[in-house]
C-alpha cells in the first residue's frame, strides 16, 4: 500500500518533462490575493521550485509594489528556473493614450518580466488591437499571453437535489449570459496566430458546475487550441483535481502557492475521489 502511495518523480512519469515545460505548467498566484514577502517567495522556490513553472503578479500588483522589490522577486524566480507574468494590468494602462502600452512593454522588459498577460475582455478593444497588442508584445521580446473569460447564465444549472418529476419554479435570468464559445475560440485562434505564446483561460463558473452541464466547453476549448497552449485558473484544490481527472497530468494550470504541493501530487498519482489534502492544512499557514 506504501508503494501505492509513494509520489512519483519524474523520471517514472514519461510524461512529465522537466523544466522548461510546454505542457504540465503550473504558475503559482504571487502578490495581490496575498502578501508574499521575499523571504516566503525564497522558502518556496527552495522548497518546491522544481514544481512551480511561472509567478504571476496578480491584478496590478506589479504597479503598486516597489521596483526594487519586483527585480529582486524576478532575479530569484530565475534563479530557479520560473517565469515571472504580469497580471491583467494593460487595459489600465490605454487609459493614457496608445503610447502607454508600448512605455508598458518596454517598462515590464526593464523590470525583468517574460510574459505580459491581456486581459480580452477588459480591454473591450476591436479585435484587431487585440492582435496588434500581441504583437507589439513579442516586438518587445516578451511572451504574449491573452486571457479570455468563458460565462454562462447560471439559470441554465439544472437543481441537483429535487425528486424526478417535480415542479421546479424557474429561476430568473441572470445579467450573465452564454458566451460564443466559437467566438472566443476563434479569437484565441487570431492570437495564437499573431504569435501569443499561451492562452489564458479563466473558467472558473463554468468548472463550479461542470459535473451538470458545461464541462463540454472546457472540452472544446481543449480540442480546439490544443493542451500545450491554454492554461486554466484553478481558484482551489477542487478545481484542479477535476482538471486532472479528466486531461492528466499535461494540463497547464493557474493555482495559489498554497496549492503547489497538492497540484504536484494530483500530476504524479491517483489520489482517489474523497482526495482533499496530501498535507495538512497547517502546512500552508505561511
Amino acid at each position: 500500500m506504501a508503494a501505492y502511495y509513494r509520489w512519483k518523480s519524474f523520471e517514472e512519469n514519461e510524461d512529465r518533462p522537466e523544466k522548461p515545460r510546454r505542457y504540465g505548467v503550473t504558475e503559482m498566484r504571487g502578490p495581490h490575493y496575498s502578501v508574499l514577502s521575499q523571504n516566503l517567495l525564497q522558502e518556496i522556490f527552495e522548497s518546491m521550485g522544481q514544481f512551480v513553472d511561472g509567478l504571476k503578479f496578480s491584478g496590478g500588483s506589479n504597479s503598486l509594489i516597489p521596483k526594487s522589490f519586483i527585480k529582486q522577486a524576478i532575479e530569484m524566480a530565475h534563479e530557479h528556473g520560473v517565469y515571472v507574468s504580469t497580471g491583467d494590468w494593460a487595459e489600465h494602462m490605454l487609459r493614457s493614450g496608445p503610447s502607454a502600452f508600448k512605455d508598458y512593454v518596454e517598462e515590464c522588459k526593464q523590470l525583468g518580466f517574460d510574459t505580459i498577460e491581456l486581459n480580452a475582455n477588459s480591454l473591450e478593444v476591436p479585435e484587431e488591437t487585440l492582435l496588434r497588442y500581441v504583437r507589439l508584445i513579442k516586438n518587445g521580446g516578451l511572451r504574449a499571453k491573452p486571457m479570455f473569460a468563458v460565462k454562462f447564465n447560471k439559470s441554465d444549472i439544472p437543481g441537483r437535489n429535487r425528486a424526478f418529476g417535480s415542479y421546479v419554479v424557474p429561476e430568473p435570468r441572470s445579467s450573465e449570459f452564454v458566451e460564443d464559445i466559437d467566438l472566443l475560440i476563434r479569437k484565441a485562434e487570431r492570437c495564437l496566430e499573431a504569435g501569443a505564446d499561451t492562452i489564458m483561460i479563466d473558467a472558473d463558473d463554468v468548472c463550479k458546475y461542470a459535473d451538470s452541464l458545461r464541462a463540454d466547453i472546457i472540452a472544446k476549448v481543449i480540442g480546439r487550441l490544443g493542451i500545450e497552449k491554454t492554461m486554466f485558473e484553478a481558484s482551489d484544490g477542487k478545481l484542479a483535481e477535476w482538471f486532472i481527472k479528466r486531461y492528466g497530468p499535461n494540463v497547464n494550470l493557474y493555482v495559489d502557492h498554497s496549492q503547489i504541493m497538492d497540484l504536484e501530487c494530483l500530476r504524479g498519482r491517483h489520489l482517489g475521489k474523497d482526495h482533499q489534502s496530501v498535507l495538512s492544512s497547517s502546512y500552508f499557514l505561511f
